[in-house]
């Protein structure tokens, strides 16, 4: 199926043959001859379900950001991974601050480095791709402010968006409300990760606050009706992630995960990787696992990938292309055996 990802971050979507060159080319201090010893550092095995440990692998992925030309190499790579899972529109989310801490890089550098190697292969492999560059809770407030200068002085020039991520538990996300207010004014896509490991509030506070228009995950806004009609009323659209949220416990099985009730209550959900090599998975995983595992149909599938569309960080009738491109892709019927129109099939 052609499909769309709203939420992937780069940092999460890097090929581990690549990171093993990297890991023997710089004599990274890991113990690694192949790739199934590299593969527990910076994937999830057998650990068990917890967003502490799921977020430690990314403290360990930071440390191969080691030149421009690895950068450029490591983000081409993650694009061209994308669309050989036909993604057709890719909204790619990156911390400029985690690509520069290791080697001292300025954030503006990283951030062009990033910019130029999704232009590139965005025309080789025929995606399209927009950028949002994610600030971190748990990183300094001047770094943020830093951080999302760089994104403004980039906005229509390959960054689409701003995002807040990292552990929404201990970091609250007030003090970031005059950047994102500042994002808004500019017309900047507004997207917070918000309602995962926390409560239904935060997501509240991100849409009244941070005035986001998509919550990534946010699967928690099904507990509080109030919260309820304030993201329908806002026409906010969610960025759900089933195989991410199982290894970071926010659901015990994939067969609990509440994008069945989101699917009902008339949230605009849509279906995304958040972390492709983290999780081991590509989108059509969890394509597999929405049908298997949760009983979704193709309507579903083709709802949420139209939901997607209508919520991309677009001007309005590019957005209204993307629709149209899509619903001509996804027909509305199935016909009479009630098959799907396509074969999905993962990649892995």
């Amino acid at each position: 199926m052609p499909k769309i990802d709203l939420h992937r971050h780069f940092e999460g979507s890097l090929r581990l043959s690549t990171l093993l060159e990297i890991a023997r080319e710089y004599e990274l201090d890991l113990p690694v001859t192949d790739l199934e010893d590299l593969r527990p550092f910076v994937q999830v095995t057998d650990d068990p379900p917890d967003h502490e440990l799921f977020l430690s692998k990314f403290e360990v992925l930071r440390h191969f950001y080691r030149s421009p030309e690895i950068i450029h190499r490591l983000v081409y790579e993650a694009v061209a991974d994308a669309a050989e899972d036909n993604v057709q529109y890719l909204e790619l989310r990156f911390s400029p601050q985690a690509l520069s801490r290791v080697r001292g890089f300025s954030l503006a550098e990283v951030t062009d480095w990033v910019i130029d190697a999704v232009q590139e292969a965005s025309q080789d492999y025929q995606i399209q791709v927009g950028l949002i560059v994610t600030m971190v809770r748990h990183d300094p407030l001047e770094q943020a402010r830093q951080v999302a200068q760089v994104a403004f002085d980039r906005h229509e020039k390959g960054i689409v968006g701003l995002d807040l991520a990292g552990n929404e538990v201990k970091f609250p996300s007030a003090p970031f409300a005059p950047i994102f207010a500042e994002a808004k004014q500019l017309g900047m896509g507004i997207t917070v990760h918000a309602g995962e490991w926390s409560s239904a509030l935060g997501v509240r506070d991100a849409v009244l606050n941070l005035h986001a228009d998509r919550i990534g995950h946010g699967v928690r806004t099904i507990e509080n009706s109030q919260v309820l009609r304030l993201v329908k009323e806002r026409d906010v659209a969610f960025e759900v992630c089933l195989t991410s949220n199982l290894q970071t416990g926010v659901v015990r099985r994939v067969s609990h995960h509440p994008l069945v009730d989101m699917l009902d209550l008339g949230l605009a959900a849509t279906l995304n990787t958040d972390d492709p090599t983290v999780s081991n998975c590509v989108l059509s995983d969890e394509y597999h696992i929405a049908i298997d595992e949760l009983n979704l149909s193709y309507a579903d599938l083709r709802l949420m990938t139209l939901n997607a569309a209508r919520a991309a960080f677009l001007p309005e009738a590019e957005r209204r292309q993307l629709v149209a491109h899509f619903s001509r892709q996804l027909p509305a019927q199935i016909g009479n055996n009630g098959q799907l129109p396509f074969i999905l099939t993962p990649t892995l």
